[in-house]
């Protein structure tokens, strides 16, 4: 009998779907407070997931998401980062 492999689920922060790991983007707070996108998944820090679009981000920022996630206040420009970065993603 083959064994049935458990697919990592995660929950984004914008639209609070259940999709699977590899579908969403992960972003971090590192241990030096800095907040990025981790595109590998591997990077130490704190991790939220985001669905690789624009609108999930926007509701995240809205909603505070990204805020309640991390336990801490984001600046406004580290959400205009988080969006050039979401961009670039979707452009590929």
């Amino acid at each position: 009998m083959a064994v049935k492999k458990k697919i990592p689920m995660r929950q984004c922060i914008g639209c609070r779907e259940m999709k699977s790991k590899k579908e969403m983007i992960r972003v971090i707070k590192t241990p030096e407070q800095q907040f990025m996108i981790d595109a590998t998944g591997r990077k130490n820090g704190r991790g939220a997931y985001v669905c690789p679009c624009g609108s999930c981000l926007e509701r995240a920022i809205k909603s505070r998401g990204l805020e309640r996630s991390f336990g801490c206040s984001i600046p406004a420009e580290v959400y205009e980062q988080l969006k050039e970065e979401m961009k670039a993603i979707e452009a590929e």
